[in-house]
């Protein structure tokens, strides 16, 4: 495995060109671009051509350079393995916490057919009248922002028998082997630390669980 450091050298070539063909470089301006020596700038680009990463040419003034075919197989696999730290696609996000009692309201919410219909056609399943809550606990906190800047899907709110009752979001997660959603309503200060999950099934009955209990959550594919 090539080491970080002469890695970060290789790149900086690669960003002059030198996947194309020779550039022109010297050990000043490889340390200026990596902010170091210009001792140690030549000490990486000897460790590249030893590696077989780079094929050197010298010169009074300096050095061309090119990445080579090794050096570019191991450009792309760094490459690869940010792609599949930030493709989105492929992301998986893990929510850990407790369960806590709600305020009841969730049984009465899950109970209207207009909010039934939205969430078995964004989630896949018509909701059991309740919802299952969960107090984050503080690591995860960070999560559930990156979770909050997703795509979520809107439920939209409605008016019957002269009350309105307001938009909600919801996103598809899962509870071990079971699909659920997390819902937020659009209403405005809503706990941070605070999800509510709905599942097809009662998830208390079903995990097991009661107040204070362990519970995690994740969302993605």
């Amino acid at each position: 495995m090539t080491p970080a450091e002469d890695l970060q050298c290789l790149k900086a070539i690669a960003l002059r060109g030198g996947c194309k063909g020779p550039v022109f470089v010297s050990t000043q301006s490889i340390g200026t671009m990596l902010a170091i020596s210009q001792q140690t700038a030549s000490r990486r680009l000897k460790s590249l051509e030893t590696a077989g990463l780079i094929t050197r040419t010298m010169t009074a003034d300096g050095q061309h350079v090119t990445v080579t075919k090794l050096g570019e197989d191991e450009l792309r696999r760094e490459y690869q393995e940010y792609t599949r730290i930030f493709a989105e696609g492929g992301k998986t996000y893990a929510l850990h916490g407790a369960v806590v009692s709600g305020i009841g309201e969730g049984k009465y919410y899950m109970s209207l057919p207009a909010y039934k219909e939205q969430f078995k056609t964004h989630l896949g399943f018509e909701p059991y009248p309740g919802t299952f809550n969960i107090r984050l606990n503080h690591a995860s906190l960070p999560v559930r922002k990156k979770i909050d800047a997703l795509e979520w899907t809107r439920v939209r709110g409605f008016s019957t028998d002269g009350r309105t009752f307001g938009d909600a979001k919801c996103i598809a997660c899962r509870i071990g082997t079971i699909s659920c959603g997390i819902v937020v309503p659009g209403r405005t200060h809503y706990p941070e630390d605070i999800i509510e999950v709905i599942a097809p099934i009662a998830l208390r009955r079903k995990l097991g669980v009661e107040d204070s209990d362990s519970v995690s959550v994740e969302v993605g594919p």
